[in-house]
């Protein structure tokens, strides 16, 4: 039997769970994740990605439906999109990429009242036999170490939003 090693785990498996929206600034966000905060939008790392480099586009206002979105932050996120593509060709150089919204718990959203968008970087051959016959997905590089790498590409390209 193989084993897999994940000690960044225990420190969700015993802590205290957040109460209230991951993604709102006043109540429980992850800002050790952020990479960019625009005008009524900003960029995060996911905690728990699909792969290296998984980013998440959240405005800043607690909406679950597109059409609540004023045309300014559907234009921000949008440029915050184009951008996040941007810095992580510069940087991570995938071949490809996966971006896209789960609106609604039917259709797969871990929070379904704050909508956010994903942008999630493909490598060729990214999913292996480990996805595919022992349902784990294998991240192959630590999320902060991720975010050290990505953080000056975003500084770069900052004033561009």
């Amino acid at each position: 039997m193989e084993k897999l090693y994940a000690p960044w785990r225990m420190t969700y498996i015993r802590g205290e769970k957040p109460v209230g929206c991951i993604f709102c600034k006043d109540s429980c966000r992850c800002d050790d994740l952020i990479l960019f905060e625009g005008e009524t939008a900003f960029v995060m790392m996911n905690r728990y990605p699909y792969i290296s480099g998984h980013l998440m586009i959240v405005p800043y206002r607690h909406v679950s439906r597109m059409e609540d979105l004023s045309s300014e932050e559907k234009l921000e996120v949008f440029n915050l999109q184009d951008i996040s593509v941007r810095v992580l060709n510069d940087a991570l150089h995938p071949d490809g990429f996966n971006i896209g919204m789960n609106l609604g718990k039917a259709a797969g959203a871990g929070v379904d009242d704050h909508i956010h968008v994903h942008i999630v970087p493909r490598w060729s051959g990214d999913t292996n036999f480990m996805s595919v016959l022992g349902d784990v997905r294998v991240i192959p590089e630590d999320i902060y170490k991720t975010w050290e790498i990505l953080l000056p590409y975003f500084k770069k390209y900052h004033r561009e939003v």
